[in-house]
């Protein structure tokens, strides 16, 4: 049985992620690397367990968390479908389950908000964890007088957390934003269809999306 530990800890794989975040490092984009798919897997894994999915189901999120982003590789745009089809040679060349590839596929293809929807729930708490990762220390520009719109959104936020309720009925965003960096409409301008698609996510499990910044319900 492939477990996450064992996808963590394969050179291959963290050569691609590495080389997936020079890509984006060189094309100006924030921090995908392993702080990112770290978060990912995390926040994956607390959704699923946390709503008594399997202990299997909840090893696939943070699986498929950790590999999401390593179509960057070949390219930005359509890196999830790209993405997918190189976590399937991977995971087939190590002989996980085609029943288990299949839905860590569908995740990582699925997961981002041009074309994602969430289809299982793997992919669902793939979905929340990811656009749920938004921090100061993603941003590579040392200069604040050159940011761009993506700097001062993420350099603005100083705490993030995504926690499921008590009750199981609701995921909240909450976010603390210091506005002498960005705003939020800045957030709103480039996170938009991001927030869309987590309240559709979190909609497939069964909760309501709710999105807090500076102590203020927005979603």
């Amino acid at each position: 049985m492939i477990t996450y530990d064992d996808i963590k800890h394969n050179e291959a794989i963290s050569t691609y992620i590495r080389e997936a975040d020079r890509s984006l490092s060189a094309l100006g984009f924030t921090e995908h690397t392993f702080a990112h798919v770290g978060l990912v897997a995390e926040s994956a894994g607390y959704i699923l367990k946390t709503l008594g999915y399997p202990e299997r189901d909840v090893e696939l999120a943070r699986i498929a968390a950790h590999l999401h982003d390593i179509g960057n590789l070949v390219n930005r745009i359509d890196h999830s479908q790209s993405g997918a089809v190189m976590a399937f040679r991977i995971l087939d060349n190590l002989g996980m389950p085609p029943e288990e590839i299949a839905c860590v596929v569908s995740a990582i293809g699925n997961h981002d908000e041009g074309t994602g929807r969430p289809v299982n729930p793997v992919s669902a708490a793939l979905i929340l964890a990811d656009k749920s990762d938004v921090r100061r220390t993603r941003v590579r520009n040392p200069d604040a007088a050159s940011f761009d719109i993506h700097d001062r959104v993420n350099y603005s936020v100083t705490k993030s957390e995504l926690k499921i309720n008590e009750n199981h009925t609701l995921i909240k965003l909450k976010l603390a934003v210091d506005t002498r960096y960005g705003n939020v409409m800045d957030y709103f301008e480039i996170f938009l269809g991001r927030m869309v698609l987590c309240r559709k996510a979190a909609d497939a499990l069964g909760l309501q999306f709710k999105l807090i910044i500076n102590e203020q319900q927005l979603i």
